[in-house]
């Protein structure tokens, strides 16, 4: 795997991303703790690396297909963050209007194709949108984000098949968090490593650290190149950890507490930031204005969340059908 060397723009662009994705979490838990707003909420926090180095690594008009807790693919990729706040609160002016909620976001222009619930459906999905690319043309590549429980799933598989029999321009990006909802990674998983499956299916496996968002960068620079070329898939394994249990609200108890202490210690986004201040890419005062101008960006949408309408009741019979039903 080559070396990506991304210029000192791009190592900021990833500070960005991971910062407005520890500063989201830790907001939207706060509320959902203050009983202001209620919904099903799956924390990333821990992971913000693998989205921060994934987008750098994208063209705009590339595709993305996430799942349930891919609202960090949603942050990195720059859906609009009063569309998205709106949406999470279920308001009319929301990026689908208030009916797809935290489970299903969809915003194309941000290239968001899908997030879906359904574990697995990432991935047959993203096929789909490669093949519409590889016939058309247009030298789009799709990534479709899931979690290690979600490489069990037969759609796993078949999706792999099929992209590597086609040559198709996907990418398969699991983000390896170690626990598949309640259950330990061994406990569930035949294999120790997700990215040895990929010989199975005569594409190239990858595992990276998934908590260096440069190591991603550089992973996926090089299957997105793969992909654009005509060469086809690739299948990436990130590794890292979630810091909360697999929905808010769950305590957690099936972890390992010093397995979970020990990688809250380790926690990518201030090593991250660490990083560029001892490799003089920035001065504290410009992250520390970067925070600052993130913080009030989720301050507006909060707001602007708040503010909004609930959708009509009559608009629940719209996107639906081709036409509106009588």
């Amino acid at each position: 795997m080559g070396e990506a060397k991304p210029n000192n723009e791009t190592l900021l662009d990833i500070f960005r991303t991971m910062t407005l994705l520890k500063l989201h979490d830790e907001r939207f838990r706060s509320l959902l703790k203050s009983g202001r707003v209620s919904m099903p909420y799956y924390s990333w926090r821990g992971q913000e690396a693998i989205p921060a180095g994934l987008t750098a690594a994208l063209r705009p008009g590339d595709f993305i297909c996430t799942n349930y807790r891919g609202l960090h693919d949603s942050l990195a990729r720059g859906v609009p963050l009063r569309e998205l706040w709106a949406e999470l609160f279920g308001k009319a002016t929301g990026a689908c209007k208030g009916k797809g909620g935290p489970m299903h976001i969809t915003h194309p222009k941000s290239g968001v194709m899908v997030t879906t619930g359904i574990v697995g459906s990432s991935m047959p999905i993203a096929n789909g949108l490669a093949l519409a690319s590889q016939i058309s043309g247009d030298g789009r590549v799709t990534v479709a984000t899931f979690g290690d429980g979600a490489s069990n799933i037969g759609a796993f598989h078949e999706a792999l098949n099929l992209a590597s029999i086609w040559k198709l321009p996907v990418i398969f990006l699991c983000s390896n968090n170690l626990y598949a909802e309640h259950t330990k990674f061994e406990n569930g998983t035949a294999v120790e490593r997700v990215a040895d499956r990929a010989v199975a299916y005569r594409m190239p496996g990858v595992r990276v650290d998934g908590n260096d968002p440069l190591v991603v960068f550089a992973a996926a620079e090089e299957a997105i190149a793969r992909a654009r070329g005509g060469d086809g898939p690739t299948l990436i394994e990130a590794m890292t950890f979630r810091f909360f249990g697999h929905v808010f609200g769950d305590n957690d108890a099936y972890m390992d507490a010093g397995e979970k202490a020990a990688a809250m210690e380790k926690d990518p986004v201030p090593a991250y930031r660490q990083r560029l201040l001892a490799q003089g890419v920035a001065t504290e005062a410009q992250l520390a204005a970067i925070e600052l101008d993130i913080e009030t960006q989720i301050n507006d949408a909060e707001q602007f969340a708040l503010e909004s309408p609930l959708p009509d009741p009559l608009e629940v019979g719209t996107d639906i059908y081709a036409g509106q039903p009588a």
